[in-house]
Order: C-alpha cells, then structure tokens, then sequence
C-alpha cells in the first residue's frame, strides 16, 4: 500500500492530494445568497464568502453555490465606498431555490422594516432554509418575526434597541451563533469563523481545517513557513512537544533522529512518541518526514530551485530517494507537479 500523509499536515496539503478529493463523498452543491444592504459591512461579508470560496477550492468539486444579491440596483456600496455588482436584484430572488440566506448588515445600515425582505425571508424560511444575519443584520430577520426562540448574536451598540422590539429574541454575548437554521455574528471579525462553522456542519472537520490552513495562518505572532494552525495555536500544547515541533522546523535541511530531538526537548523518546501521537497523530519520525514533503512541495510551487537543490534542501539525502517519497505521497512525481501547478492544473 502507498503512503500517504497521516499527521495534522494532511489538512495543510489537502488541496494537492488527489486521493483525499477522490474519495471524498458526493455532495449536493448548497445555495448560499447574501443579501447587501446600503452600507453593509465589507469585510463582514468578505470574510464570510471567503469561507465558502475556500472550501470550494479545498474540495474536488464545488460545494457552494454563491449568489449576491442587491436591492433597487444592479450594484450595492459598501462602508467603504466600494461597490459590489450584484447577481440578481432582490425582486427577483428566486428564495425558495437557496439554501441559505445571509442578510449583510452594517454600522451605518439603516434599521428600518423593508416588506419585500421580511417576505423573501419568511418564504424561504417556509421551505427549511437557514437564515443568517451579519453584525446587525439579524434585524432584520427579527422583524420578520424568523428569531423568536432563537440565540442571536448582535452587534454590542444595538443590543439594547434588539430587547426592546423583540424581547422573545434571546440575544447572546458570544462573537456569533448557530442555533438550528439560524446564524449570526456581531461584526466584522466574527464572520469567517461563523462561516467555517457552517462548513464544518455541512462537510466535516477535516474540511475546516483545510480552510483554516489558508486562512488563518497568521494568527500567530510568528508566522512559519510550514506551520499547521491546529498545532500552533493550540494552547495545551506540552512545552517539550512546541521544542520538539520547532527543532524539526529549524531543521528541515539536515534532520535530527528522534534520539537528538528528545534530548533537547529533555523527554525521553518514548514520551516524545506518546505526545506527537496524541496532538500531532503520527510518529515523530512520520511527521519529520511529511513536514520535509510539505516544504518541498512549498518549493517546487514557489521557486524555480531544481529538483536535486530542493532534494537537498528539504533534507533527502539522494534525488532518487526525495523523487520516491514525493511520488508516494503525492501521486504524482515532482516535475510534473511542478508542471501542473505552473498550467494551473
């Protein structure tokens, strides 16, 4: 049997494994419209699309549908003064279609009863569709009676307005919520991680993580060339296994043994072994491995470094022995990687 990636890394190289898309299961393309109201909060909305576009690129087939919608006019302006073309007007959503209606909110978004909105929502709300709301958008669906029951989270400055027209709102102090066909974050910040927990409802973990590598890579103060978000940021990380982690970083071009890096970290190896397979799932020596493929894929992607430089870079102590261990993990040898990701594969 071939190799294959095992450790967190597999997240990280999602995209250029083909057969982790290969034997993803089918699934049915979901219809997500945002609806963009004068003013709404670009990056609020970016961040949310941003989510969605990802996951599309992170599956072997498109999994979101993305429509824009506006109001009167063909294009809607944002907080910033840009403005977004739109795909269809409102008037003329077909709402019973979409799975999932996003209504984009703002700071300077005036709060005031719209009847065609309150009943495009109400109608695909009669169809089971999920109803969102960003930074004060959830006005909206509250007006249209869609949130009685339901968390909601809302921007801070209009929470106490949200109490009193709609007390059986149950409004939240968390950055955004899903409860049931509900969603909603409370500005700006909050969108993409809401969003990713939508794609983590509809896809799996595994996804989100994949998006998150993307997207979330400079959380961090420092950010690394290979850096798995889901290690780095994880604060319950044992102090030995960060060493550990940041020899093996330190040290793509001539790897340490095991023997070396526990000692430097001052664990014994079978308690380093214990802690990499806990947080990291593999071997320590597996994972020294599939983080010298992942910098040379990085190199093959992003310089014009030859096979035996990268080879030799990356710690492989022949060009035959890196071509085997790319091939096996990758399907595919380096050169024609580099070939298909330089033709846009």
């Amino acid at each position: 049997m071939r190799s294959s990636f095992e450790s967190v890394l597999k997240d990280k190289n999602r995209l250029h494994l083909d057969r982790v898309l290969r034997d993803e299961p089918a699934m049915a393309v979901h219809r997500v419209a945002f609806v963009l109201l004068d003013n709404f909060s670009m990056m609020a909305f970016t961040g949310a699309v941003d989510a969605l576009v990802t996951a599309n690129l992170m599956s072997a087939v498109p999994l979101y549908e993305i429509l824009v919608v506006g109001g009167r006019e063909d294009a809607v302006v944002s907080d910033l003064g840009i403005a977004i073309s739109a795909g269809c007007r409102l008037v003329d959503l077909e709402e019973r279609r979409q799975h999932l209606i996003v209504v984009c909110g703002g700071f300077r978004v005036q709060l005031q009863a719209d009847p065609l909105l309150r009943a495009k929502l109400r109608s695909a709300d009669s169809t089971g569709a999920m109803l969102g709301g960003l930074w004060n958008g959830a006005y909206f669906l509250a007006e249209a009676g869609l949130l009685d029951g339901y968390d909601c989270a809302f921007h801070p400055d209009g929470r106490a307005m949200m109490a009193e027209l709609f007390p059986k709102v149950r409004l939240s102090s968390h950055a955004f919520v899903l409860d049931r066909e509900r969603i909603g974050c409370a500005g700006a910040n909050s969108s993409l991680g809401m969003m990713l927990e939508v794609v983590k409802r509809d896809c799996g973990d595994s996804l989100v993580h994949a998006v998150e590598e993307v997207l979330s890579c400079d959380k961090m103060q420092e950010v690394m060339d290979v850096s798995v978000v889901a290690v780095d940021c994880d604060p319950t990380l044992p102090q030995p296994l960060k060493l550990a982690l940041e020899l093996m970083h330190n040290n793509i071009d001539e790897p340490l043994t095991a023997d070396e890096i526990a000692a430097c970290a001052d664990i014994s190896r079978r308690q380093l072994e214990r802690q990499f397979c806990r947080h990291v799932k593999a071997t320590p020596s597996r994972y020294y491995l599939e983080l010298r493929l992942t910098r040379a894929r990085q190199l093959l992607q992003q310089t014009n470094k030859s096979l035996a430089d990268i080879a030799v870079a990356c710690g492989f102590v022949s060009i035959s022995h890196f071509y085997r261990c790319f091939r096996e993990f990758f399907d595919v040898a380096p050169g024609r990687f580099r070939t298909g990701v330089r033709k846009g594969r």
